[in-house]
Parts: structure tokens; sequence; C-alpha cells
């Protein structure tokens, strides 16, 4: 990477959120699957899943992000204060600080995981938090959002006017915006949720017994595919992995702002069973990093996410797995280019190909998985979730 880069994810900022996360009750690597079966019917040399079922008890990779964000932007606001103590995680747990941060709230959009993460971080350190959903996005995740003690608000629109009515509220009542999106004027807190992302690519580049030819992973804002772009880039220069986005065919911004050369947005309802990826504007923070470092970017249809949540779920190939319907999408679109000669000929996939893919959710939405694979994820052996 160069200096461009460095200024949206660096070294010393993996390494802060990873000696913090690290720190958490309860945190504990989650587990890289190596997938031989399914690696052996696809024609590929092996398929490496990483398994955030398990994260924190959130069921998403989102845990890392949100909740770190919050954690920053209070220690930011302490110091603004004048408290000059180290503020740590467990302080603000114990209620150290609790009268300086009790006239304060954060807010942010969310299609469900982030919203969570926002909630349970902000739940811990004691302030006050509304999250803004879209009209898609289901009852059960709202409820799981409200759980951590957050209000929750329903959008008229997509998610990209959940952002913006969050953002416009939080400037009307004075909020923090804790938003894994960047726009104009607001960076800051962004990089923190995507340095939390990087704590898991770290976790995973250490797991894998040999680097990897290609990692496919979820496009959505593009905080996740940056924070994989770094983390690969760092480990492996020069030979790191090709990186390829994969998006819903119906959300699909970054693979239209890579056509375009720029960011550019995606209009319509953004209608798509991959709620965690129905966003139509790509992160400009996320875009410094893909823009240098993402090789390329598919889309895949609701039904080829489905299936590999099904497949997965089967044990046909190789152990089950629980996969909610944003953690396939990377798989599918390796599985779909297997199935494509001349797609897989221009990714350079072949007998010999290395892939990880990114699993980002459990079962985070029970009703909808047990709808969609046809029975409950606690039903499915082995599982986590």
């Amino acid at each position: 990477m160069g200096p461009r880069e460095y200024t949206v994810l660096s070294p010393e900022g993996l390494a802060a959120a990873r000696a913090e996360i690290e720190s958490w009750p309860g945190y504990a690597e989650t587990p890289l699957r190596r997938l031989d079966g399914l690696a052996g019917a696809a024609g590929l040399g092996a398929v490496f899943v990483k398994d955030e079922a398990s994260r924190f008890g959130l069921g998403s990779f989102k845990a890392l992000g949100g909740a770190y964000a919050v954690l920053q932007m209070m220690r930011r606001h302490l110091a603004e204060k004048g408290v000059t103590a180290p503020v740590t995680a467990a302080d603000l747990i114990a209620g150290r600080w609790r009268a300086q941060v009790a006239g304060l709230t954060v807010c942010c959009a969310t299609d469900g995981n982030h919203g969570r993460s926002v909630a349970w971080g902000a739940g811990r350190y004691g302030c006050r938090c509304v999250i803004y959903v879209h009209a898609t996005v289901s009852q059960a995740r709202c409820d799981a959002i409200a759980h951590y003690g957050a209000e929750v608000r329903r959008v008229p629109g997509t998610y990209d006017d959940s952002v913006r009515k969050a953002a416009e509220d939080a400037a009307a009542n004075g909020w923090v915006v804790v938003s894994d999106t960047s726009y104009p004027g607001y960076m800051e807190i962004p990089r923190d949720v995507m340095q939390g992302y990087t704590v898991m690519v770290d976790e995973a580049v250490h797991q894998i017994d040999a680097p990897p030819t290609h990692v496919f992973i979820q496009g959505g804002v593009g905080g996740l595919a940056a924070a994989v772009v770094a983390q690969t880039w760092e480990a492996w220069g020069v030979d790191r992995p090709r990186v390829v986005a994969v998006e819903p065919d119906r959300a699909a911004c970054i693979v239209e702002s890579l056509r375009a050369g720029h960011p550019v947005a995606v209009h319509g309802d953004l209608d798509t069973l991959m709620a965690g990826l129905a966003c139509g504007e790509v992160s400009l923070l996320a875009w410094e990093m893909l823009d240098a470092g993402l090789h390329d970017g598919l889309t895949v249809p609701d039904a080829a996410a489905v299936e590999v949540m099904r497949l997965l779920a089967s044990g046909r190939h190789d152990p089950p797995l629980v996969a909610g319907e944003s953690a396939t999408a990377g798989l599918a679109g390796c599985l779909l280019a297997m199935a494509d000669p001349a797609l897989k000929a221009a990714l350079g996939l072949d007998a010999d190909s290395r892939v990880l893919v990114f699993s980002t959710e459990g079962a985070t939405d029970p009703a909808l998985y047990a709808e969609l694979v046809g029975r409950p994820a606690k039903t499915i052996e082995g599982t986590a979730s």
C-alpha cells in the first residue's frame, strides 16, 4: 500500500483495534473452516470460509466495527470534556464516566447488523442510541436492535434514505452519527468502523495455512471489502490474492463505480434478500482503498445466495454451516464464476486456486433463515447460531 491507502487504514490502526477488541469480555477468534468437499465438487484447489456466526453473540462481523467506533468516539468526547486519564472500555462499562456521557446520543442507519453493533456498544458504554431502519428491514432485526436498549425508527424508502434521515436528525439534535459509510465531511468514525473490520481479516490471514489466490468478498457500501484489500495487501504485498467484490444484481454500486472509474450511485428500490448489501452508494472512504486495490466486481442474483445458504446447511460436501442471506454472496460469486468458462478464465480460477470467503453472519433473522433454508438454524448440526 502507499501513502494514500495508509491514510485510510494503517498497521497502527489495526494494532490499536486488535489490542482493544481482544480485551473485551467474550472475545474469541472466529473459526476459519476448510471446505474440502465443496472445493473438490467445484473444481477448486481449496475453499476457506471465515465463519462469523459466533462473533460476540451478535452473530455478525459487524460487532467488530460499530461497537469499536462508539468506544473511540466516546474517548474523543471525554477528551473534549477535559478528561485526561486513559478511558478504557471496562471503565465505561463500570460507569466511571457515566455523568460525562449521560447526555450523549449516537445514531445510525442500518439494515440490521451494524445497528445491532452500535446499539450494543452504546448500551455497554452508557449513552443513548437511536437507530434508523428502512422500509424492508424485518421486524425481527428491529427487535434484535431494540433488545440492546436502542430506539428504532423506521424510514420510508431505501437504506440510503435512512442514512440521510439519520444525518439530518443528528444535525438537528446534536447527536453523533456512527455510520459504516462515509460522505463528504464525515470520515473519522467510518474509518474506525472499517479498522474494526480489519481485525477479522487479520485473524484469517494468520489462521490460513498458505496465502489464498483469490478472495471473494461482499460489497455493500464497501467498508468490509476495503478492510480485505488493506489486510491482504499488507500481509502479502505483491503476492496478494485477487480480491473480487460481489454484490446483489439489484444493488451494485461498487460494480457501477468500477465501470465509471469514480463513485456513482445506483437508484431504484434496491430490493434484494441480501439486506446487508442493499446499498446504492459506495462509501467515499472505502472507495480510496477499492479504487487502488480491488481487482474485480461481480453481481449475483438473490437465488444464487439462497442456493448457497441451502448448500452450506445441507452438509452435502462438508460439515453443515449456518450462513445468513448476506453471508453467502462471496461464495455464490465464486461458484457462479466456476460455472462460466469465460468468467472463470477472466478471473484466473482453476484447479489450483485457493479461495477465501467470509461468511459474515449467521441466522441473524431466524424466521427468514428458516423460510429460505427450509428449517431453523438451531436444528442444523454443528451450528453456533
